[in-house]
Parts: C-alpha cells; sequence; structure tokens
C-alpha cells in the first residue's frame, strides 16, 4: 500500500517522507522550453496547481540549491541541461488562495499583509548597503495599510532588490489569482478589485525590468480588458489549450497504476464513473487529483471534489439565472450535452446578461466537460458540446439544487408529497409557503420582483422537481407535443403512476380577472393544444393523465387540477 498524504500541496514534504506522487515534472521542461515570459495557466480547484507551483519553486529556487535530492528518481533529473537549472534563480512565490474576504476594504488589505509577509521573507536584504537608506525606508514601509501606488509597486521593487542581490533575474509565482476577484464578483466590489490588481498586475509582470519567467494560476481567465489590459506578453492556457494538457490531473493510466498498487485493480470502471471526465485541449480521461486521492486514502466513493469548497458562484449563476439559462441546465441534468460557443475570457460583469460567459464559467471551472466539437465554417466559430462532467459533479449540483428549498423548514417536501398524492388544498396551502419563502432567492438579490423573476422561480421549482422526482419520473420541460410546447411533463417510470402535464401562468389583467380564471386558462390550454399527445402516442391512457395549472401573481399561487377525459 502507498502512504497517501490527503492536503499536502507541498512538494518538498511529498518527497521527503516517501508520499504517493505523481511524477509531473515534465512540466518544467515543457514550460522552461516554451520560452513565454508570462504564462496563466486556467485549471479547475483542486487540480494540483498549488503543488505545481512548490514544485517549480524549489527546483528553480537559489534557496533549495543543495536540495538536488527532491529531484532525483524524477523524470526532469535524466535531462543534464536540466540538472543544471536546478537552484540557480531567484524564486518568489505568492499565493492569493486565501483573499476571500467580503469587502474591498478587507480584501486590498489582506493582499497587502500577504505582500508585507513576503517582504519580512526577504528581510536578509536590509543587511549590508545593497538597498539604500531611502530603499530601506521604502522597505519597512510595506504593511497593511500601504497607499495604492505603493502596493502597486511593491513587487517589482522585490523583484529589483533580489535580482541585485543575486545578480540575475527573477522568477516570479502567483498562485490562484483570480481568488480575490470571483469574491469581488459575489460580494459585489468588483470594479474597486479590478482597478487594484490591474495596476498591482501590469508593474509586476510587464513593467517590470527585473522579471525573468512569471507564472500564474488560476481557475478563469479573467479577460484582458479587466486586469490585462497592458499585458502583451501573456501566453494563456485555458481548459481547450493543447499545452500543459496532461500535468495538471492525474491520467487515466496513472489512476489506474495507483489502483494496481493498492490491489484495487477490480474497481478501475467504478472510479472511471465516479471521478474521470476531464479534458484539457484533445487530452480526453483526465482525473481530478483530490478525490483520486481521498479515495486511496479511504477506499469509499465519496463527492470529495465537488465538497472541498462552497459552490457560491456556480449556485448563483444558475439560481439567479435566466429561464433559458435553467432549461438549458435542465437538458445537463438529463445527462444530455449542450451545444454553445464559448468564449472563455470570463468578463465577470456579463455573466448575469450572457448565458454563453455562465457556461464559460463552468467549464473553466470543471463542472462541464467538453463532448465534442464542431468547427462551423460560414463563421469561423467553434460549437463546443459541454456535459456535466462525472458523477460525482452530478451529485455536487443536485445537491445544490436541493438546499434552493431547504429554508423552508421541509416544505418544500411536503409540497412533493401531497403533488403524489394529487390532494390539490394541500399543494396549495405548501406551494404558497415555498413561494413565499424562495422567490426572492431566485431574483438577482438587487430587487425583488423585477421582471423575469417569477419565471426564475418556477423554472428552479422545475430543476428541483427533477432531482427530487428523477427516480420516479422522467422530467421534460419546454418540448414539442400536439399543437405546441407544454410547460413540465412529468412521465412516469411505474406503470401504476399517473402521467402529469403542468402549465404555469402569470395573471394577465387584460384577460383574466383572478387567479381561478388563469388556472382555468392554463388547463385549457393543455387540453387544446393537445399536450398529451406525446404521452398517449407511448400508451399512456387520458385517465392516467393529470392535469395542473399553476397561476402566480407575484408571490401567490393558485394551483387548480384535474385528468383528463
Amino acid at each position: 500500500m502507498q502512504k497517501i498524504a490527503v492536503g499536502v500541496q507541498d512538494f518538498e514534504t511529498l518527497r521527503i517522507n516517501g508520499y504517493f506522487y505523481v511524477d509531473k515534472t515534465e512540466f518544467l521542461r515543457e514550460w522552461w522550453e516554451s520560452g513565454d515570459s508570462v504564462t496563466l495557466i486556467n485549471r479547475p480547484r483542486r487540480f494540483g496547481k498549488t503543488l505545481m507551483m512548490s514544485m517549480t519553486e524549489q527546483f528553480f529556487s537559489v534557496e533549495y540549491a543543495k536540495q538536488a535530492e527532491l529531484f532525483k528518481g524524477l523524470a526532469i533529473w535524466e535531462d543534464a541541461a536540466f540538472r543544471k537549472l536546478q537552484g540557480t534563480y531567484p524564486v518568489i512565490f505568492l499565493s492569493f488562495s486565501g483573499v476571500k474576504e467580503n469587502s474591498y476594504k478587507e480584501a486590498r488589505k489582506k493582499i497587502c499583509r500577504l505582500i508585507q509577509l513576503l517582504y519580512r521573507r526577504y528581510a536578509f536584504l536590509l543587511e549590508g548597503d545593497l538597498l539604500s537608506e531611502q530603499e530601506k525606508k521604502e522597505f519597512y514601509g510595506i504593511s497593511a495599510d500601504m497607499e495604492t501606488y505603493e502596493a502597486s509597486l511593491s513587487l517589482q521593487q522585490l523583484s529589483n532588490y533580489l535580482s541585485r542581490y543575486y545578480g540575475k533575474k527573477v522568477i516570479f509565482l502567483l498562485d490562484e489569482y483570480d481568488t480575490p476577484m470571483q469574491e469581488a464578483y459575489v460580494d459585489g466590489f468588483w470594479d474597486e478589485m479590478v482597478g487594484f490588481m490591474r495596476n498591482l498586475f501590469n508593474a509586476t509582470f510587464k513593467g517590470n525590468p527585473y522579471l525573468e519567467r512569471a507564472i500564474l494560476t488560476g481557475i478563469t481567465r479573467v479577460s484582458k480588458e479587466s486586469v490585462f489590459s497592458d499585458l502583451n506578453n501573456l501566453k494563456v492556457i485555458t481548459t481547450t489549450s493543447e499545452e500543459y494538457a496532461d500535468k495538471f490531473g492525474f491520467t487515466e493510466a496513472e489512476v489506474f497504476a495507483a489502483l494496481d498498487a493498492n490491489g484495487w485493480s477490480d474497481r478501475k470502471r467504478e472510479v472511471k464513473d465516479w471521478y474521470d471526465g476531464f479534458s484539457f485541449g484533445s487530452k480526453k480521461d483526465i482525473y481530478n487529483p483530490w478525490s483520486i486521492i481521498n479515495y486511496l486514502d479511504t477506499g469509499k466513493f465519496r463527492p470529495y471534489w465537488a465538497n472541498t469548497s462552497a459552490n457560491s458562484l456556480a449556485d448563483r449563476l444558475i439560481r439567479e439565472g435566466s429561464v433559458w439559462v435553467k432549461q438549458d441546465f435542465e437538458q445537463l441534468l438529463r445527462g444530455e450535452s449542450l451545444k454553445v460557443q464559448l468564449d472563455e475570457e470570463i468578463i465577470y460583469d456579463q455573466l448575469g446578461k450572457n448565458e454563453g460567459a455562465v457556461w464559460s464559467l463552468l467549464l473553466a471551472s470543471g463542472y462541464l466537460k467538453v463532448v465534442r466539437t464542431e468547427y462551423i465554417e460560414r463563421t469561423g466559430r467553434t460549437e463546443y458540446y459541454l456535459a456535466l462532467t462525472n458523477r460525482e459533479t452530478r451529485l455536487m449540483f443536485e445537491t445544490m439544487i436541493q438546499e434552493w428549498f431547504s429554508q423552508g423548514e421541509g416544505t418544500y417536501n411536503v409540497f412533493l408529497k401531497a403533488f403524489l398524492q394529487d390532494d390539490l388544498k394541500s399543494m396549495n396551502v405548501y406551494m404558497n409557503q415555498v413561494a413565499l419563502a424562495s422567490f426572492s432567492y431566485f431574483d438577482t438579490g438587487k430587487k425583488a420582483a423585477v421582471d423575469g423573476a417569477p419565471e426564475r422561480f418556477y423554472h428552479g421549482f422545475v430543476l428541483g422537481l427533477m432531482v427530487e422526482l428523477g427516480e420516479r419520473y422522467v422530467l421534460t420541460s419546454n418540448r414539442e407535443s400536439g399543437l405546441g410546447r407544454y410547460d413540465v411533463m412529468l412521465e412516469p417510470r411505474r406503470k401504476e403512476d399517473d402521467a402529469m402535464l403542468l402549465e404555469f401562468k402569470a395573471l394577465d389583467p387584460s384577460e383574466e380577472k383572478s387567479l381561478a380564471d388563469t388556472v382555468e386558462a392554463a388547463l385549457r390550454q393543455i387540453e387544446e393544444k393537445n399536450y398529451a399527445a406525446a404521452l398517449l402516442a407511448k400508451g399512456i391512457p387520458k385517465e392516467k393523465i393529470r392535469m395542473y395549472g399553476f397561476a402566480f401573481q407575484g408571490k401567490q399561487v393558485l394551483i387548480g387540477g384535474r385528468r383528463m377525459h
């Protein structure tokens, strides 16, 4: 059995203690030989980015010049030219992974504090006369409360000092560069944070004459206009790029070799079902390492990766998304693929307006995978077919949807029970309680009851039906049947269960005087448009088909129903 260490992201610790490690040192050769000045690598969370940065630091850093044994026996050490490179550069390694404050003031302060701690690591620069008295004064002035102009130049200045001390330009490694910006988007201080980060990045990675090479890692490719507007020396590696395709995450061969070493060769198919599905460039069958390491440690199938942190951004994008976003997501939950055109450059302030930006972010975050691509010669664009990545991510989304209605203290489940029993009186009581508790939750959070908010709620409700009743019914929405498109159809998986058709209608004061009139209009539409045609064609008799009209006016709901006749 291999020695498994869960959560260790320090390369030295893994190597010294002989813990399970998959050799990814070929990354060093590929990156160095690329010659790229500044490389931005996007990979989903928990995909080995921090460990890769730790390995890169310890390979190149002069601080590890006498620790060559860390790399002996690994692929990179077979190359004599690279053996000479080990331990020969000053390296600055900084991580923004912990910058998750919910206000601009606190987030900015946290970043400045991290820079202050970085400076303290190099306090030896203050000895002797390498720095002038003014530079020493500025060195001491680096603090959590420093001015913005001081912060923006601080990393360039540190590069300057280290370059002079060692007589070589520095390698700069910035891990999880986009964490502060994701938090800024979620918590509403995007513009302020982007302004701060733009100045910091431009001074560090473009206007820095003391920089040899740099790597930035993150989950998303934040738009160049947002934070990299002046960086014309930036090489961007996204999930669809061919470069470094097998350097992050585990390949299937690497996973299967680990299972064989543990005596679990008979578990390969189930491990594949749970944790396979990621793809980078044309490289398929990439496994997320966090789940594999946890599985090797416990031997139990669990959604390890999906539960590592709050999925707040994914939750918000789908919950507050338009009707079309929810309907497309319904398609994904059914196990189907979704055809989209992607722009991998994430413009955060477009996420609430541009559906393509939503799918781009979910792909970059690892929740979706590319099933296939299709080049459209007429437009010169590529269409991507996306699907949920694997069983683990599907379970994560199902849990997320269930939690949308959990604030009703079980009311939603009571409603479902009444719904299955065709108890109209209880359905009305509990549905109104669910709507009252959840309606604004599906809005943008900026103001309640804006245009489209009722539809957002009801289509969120439909996703909830899919998750809760998926084992008993095949649920579809907005499909053609008869003379039009029904809202929701529940086709029973068991012969003893009834089929159901649901139609949602908002009260139209120009046509209806009351919610009761709206209910009747919805039921009449089901019959007149012959929405039951698809069910009848499958041999389900009329008397086994229930119809429901959901009429709503704001948060008020009235449900009426009857069987077909």
